[in-house]
């Protein structure tokens, strides 16, 4: 071969793979910026639910009006496993994107409307209702979301950096959390505690409108993902996927289940029970405690892409058995060192327990997506992961609410964590390394 032909080959090979890099770019952002937003949207509810149980109970004991708000939040995720099934079958027969892009459209839609809603103290018990409406509406449509997202780039990703690339997903999502947070912070410092409480806590729903249509606006531009195009092509969709998964990949859903227990419970535990936990049970100021969130979610974010990195490097396994062993010895120690009322002892004590959760995302959502087939891969992750959070991640705040007022220990929520921590330790001691592997066709 001469050097002109040579020369020209390379050069070729050389523009393919700048090509290739700048479309996998493009992905990554559009669905990103998607994700952040169906997850910012979701996760208002939580970081104002002790704003919310005062403006859509009656009035009284602000505990019990807590405790309303928490069983409104886990009432989203009962319609989680609904829409999962839905939005699950729907992708893996029609496509990832024009699913991905519904869900965003239905997520944005009923948050804006809540920010519009009359409170108790102006309608009564027909607030509650339609708060109520709103959250399942959020909920069913959440559960096409991190099943959709995470197949999506995990079928774009190059199979020996699948790890980092999927583990922005759970970037995107925690950074929505961080926005949420610090966007309430901002909202909380400039108008006052009075002004917020009273009026104030509209303003980030009201935000989701024009988010939800820059979301929706990404993903209607995106091509869906080779591998189902391929799959497409070759007539290798199905028709039923939901029951190909149940009858014939049932190992794979128990496996994924168990992996979404600690990944549910500790992200929802630094999301949504902190905020009220903080300023509840331990006396913090609501500035403070959002503040305090806001480090702790910001640092999940920053450290996920490292822990995805490590896992193409390391394996999947290795990283998320550290963040389940960090959890279960050591959310007790985390609560009573924030009980001591320091502020900045509070915020190390969030990072550290931030930091499992960021070592565990970082190979989970990669290790999710290679447990299934092209064929079932939306479906059955839909299925484990809606179901798993559901019953695990739902409950949490309520639960970590329940937890204290029945048996006075401030501290008790630490129990629930490290219980869900340990049967994912056994769930991943026993699943295969994955990493580096191609996905199952």
């Amino acid at each position: 071969m001469t050097q002109p032909v040579q020369e020209s080959l390379d050069r070729m090979a050389t523009q393919e793979h700048a090509a290739g890099s700048r479309k996998l770019r493009k992905v990554l952002l559009a669905t990103g910026i998607g994700h952040f937003v169906e997850w910012f949207d979701f996760g208002l509810y939580g970081t104002l639910a002790a704003i919310i149980g005062l403006q859509f109970f009656q009035a009284g004991d602000p505990s019990v009006a807590l405790l309303s708000s928490f069983a409104v939040f886990g009432a989203g995720f009962i319609m989680r496993p609904l829409g999962g099934l839905f939005f699950g079958s729907l992708g893996d027969r029609k496509g990832r994107q024009k699913v991905l892009a519904t869900v965003i459209l239905l997520t944005s839609g009923a948050t804006f409307v809540m920010g519009l809603l009359p409170t108790y103290h102006q309608i009564g018990i027909t607030a509650t209702v339609l708060l109520v409406l709103t959250r399942l509406i959020q909920g069913f449509a959440a559960g096409g979301e991190s099943s959709g997202a995470t197949t999506y780039l995990a079928e774009y990703a190059p199979t020996e950096r699948r790890g980092y690339f999927t583990c922005w997903i759970d970037n995107f999502g925690f950074m929505a959390f961080v926005v949420g947070s610090g966007l309430v912070f901002l909202l909380t410092a400039t108008l006052g505690e009075s002004t917020m409480s009273d009026w104030g806590w509209r303003i980030p729903f009201l935000i989701a409108g024009p988010l939800g249509w820059v979301g929706l606006y990404l993903r209607k531009h995106l091509e869906d993902s080779p591998e189902f195009l391929d799959a497409m092509k070759n007539g290798q969709t199905e028709s039923a996927p939901l029951r190909k998964a149940v009858t014939t990949a049932w190992g794979a859903l128990l496996f994924c289940v168990g992996f979404v227990v600690i990944k549910a419970v500790g992200h929802w535990t630094l999301q949504t029970f902190m905020p009220s936990y903080l300023s509840t049970e331990l006396h913090f100021s609501k500035l403070n405690a959002y503040a305090i969130t806001t480090i702790g979610l910001f640092s999940v974010a920053v450290l996920v892409p490292f822990m995805g990195y490590l896992s193409d490097k390391y394996g999947r396994k290795p990283l998320m058995l550290t963040g389940c062993a960090g959890f279960i010895l050591l959310s007790y120690p985390a609560m009573m060192v924030m009980a001591n009322g320091d502020v900045l002892s509070a915020v190390l004590a969030m990072v550290m327990l931030g930091a499992f959760i960021a070592a565990f995302d970082g190979a989970c959502t990669a290790a999710m997506a290679e447990l299934f087939s092209t064929s079932v891969r939306y479906g059955g992750l839909s299925i484990a992961y809606n179901f798993a959070v559901a019953f695990f991640g739902g409950i949490t705040p309520w639960f970590s609410a329940w937890l204290i007022t029945s048996t006075g220990d401030k501290f008790s929520p630490a129990f629930y964590v490290m219980g869900a921590a340990l049967i994912t330790f056994l769930t991943v001691l026993r699943a295969r390394e994955t990493a580096g592997q191609p996905l199952k066709r």
